[in-house]
């Protein structure tokens, strides 16, 4: 008589493993500002938070979906400038000029606020948009790409190519978009009553619950079907492509959800930051967050999160450090190179790796009693 399959007890708590490590993460974001009773050491751990809120978005994209954006920061600026938009017509009055005219403008000698910044007097709009107007750029960006089947080093040509032409448009017009100087002096954000102050505890804990939020949505929807296929297309388009499913429209939804994501988290980087600059939107900026993902491991959406927090963490009390003010970025760059190195699937799969082990000795007590039993039993 034929012996049913047994299973294997590690390949059953594996997934679950992963959502453990992320609630924990989570847990210990929540229940920081207790262990922080410090305004300026909180507001700078929201600022990390949404850095790694953005990695983590490009890790759905590029780790997931295989989908090198080098662009990220561009969907990341568009949410920015949407926050900043509406909180700059919320300013008082001092900081603008007549009619409610943003100062730059007037400086600028616009006289009536221009057609497309009148939507972002609703705030409701603002925050809708600051999550659609990325998703909409990188569907249609996606659209080009994915159904003529660009793949590869030109997606990623691309990607950055799109963020340098919208950042000099940016730059370029200074009278609507205030210039090298971007949109400074806004109002607080208010929702519901609360005034969210940038160095407020309000403000780390819409950061920290936002963080949490996208983190486990875009686990979870690695986790359905949709996200499976995705990882296939990564692994082996052709064969995914061979079976009929549609590969393309698969790619935009995984684009356009990662470029959601990164515009959440620039509406997010403004309120903490209080002010919008075109630096958002810049190629040093979109290179950190590949560098962040590879440190982390690009195939682990917490793994680039923490990747994230850990290096710009590690930059910022570099660059402060009287010792390292001079050679941080070559210290910087040298960790980097030695990560990716000795650590191709970053400091996650390193984790990984220790959690197997650790797991198969633990359960090769139970897998020997296993054994014994089959062979008693066959006896």
């Amino acid at each position: 008589m034929m012996q049913p399959k047994s299973i294997d007890p590690i390949s059953r708590h594996r997934p679950s493993a992963e959502l453990v490590a992320i609630l924990l993460v989570c847990a210990l974001v929540i229940v920081a500002p207790v262990l922080l009773n410090n305004d300026y050491l909180l507001n700078k751990v929201a600022r990390y938070l949404v850095l790694g809120m953005l990695a983590m978005s490009l890790s759905l994209s590029w780790g997931y979906a295989g989908i090198l954006n080098l662009g990220q920061a561009m969907s990341f600026g568009l949410g920015s400038y949407a926050m900043a938009m509406t909180l700059k017509l919320k300013t008082v009055p001092v900081h603008t000029g007549p009619q409610g005219l943003p100062d730059f403008m007037v400086w600028n000698n616009v006289t009536q606020l221009p057609w497309f910044w009148w939507p972002f007097e609703s705030q409701t709009f603002a925050i809708f948009a600051g999550m659609a107007i990325p998703a909409a750029v990188a569907a249609a960006l996606g659209w080009f790409m994915f159904r003529g089947r660009i793949t590869g080093v030109y997606v990623a040509i691309i990607t950055l190519a799109a963020m340098v032409v919208l950042n000099l448009v940016i730059i370029d017009q200074q009278q609507y978009t205030g210039g090298f100087n971007g949109i400074t002096d806004l109002a607080q954000l208010e929702l519901f009553g609360i005034a969210f102050d940038a160095y407020g505890r309000s403000t780390y804990y819409l950061v920290a619950i936002c963080m949490t939020g996208a983190l486990l949505g875009a686990y979870a929807f690695t986790r359905t079907k949709a996200g499976l296929i995705i990882q296939a297309i990564r692994d082996h388009e052709s064969r995914v492509r061979y079976f009929g499913y549609d590969v393309g429209a698969y790619q935009i939804a995984a684009f356009a959800l990662s470029a959601a994501i990164a515009g959440l988290a620039g509406m997010l980087y403004t309120i903490v930051m209080e002010f919008a600059s075109p630096t958002f939107l810049g190629v040093q900026l979109s290179l950190s967050v590949v560098v962040w993902c590879a440190v982390g491991g690009r195939q682990s959406l917490l793994g680039a999160l923490l990747g994230a927090i850990l290096v710009a963490g590690v930059q910022g009390a570099l660059s402060e450090s009287a010792t390292f003010l001079e050679t941080w970025t070559l210290v910087m760059g040298g960790l980097f190179v030695l990560i990716v190195l000795f650590l191709p699937k970053g400091l996650a799969g390193l984790v990984s790796s220790l959690w197997t082990l650790a797991r198969q000795r633990s359960f090769r007590p139970f897998r020997s009693l296993h054994r014994i039993g089959q062979t008693e039993g066959g006896a």
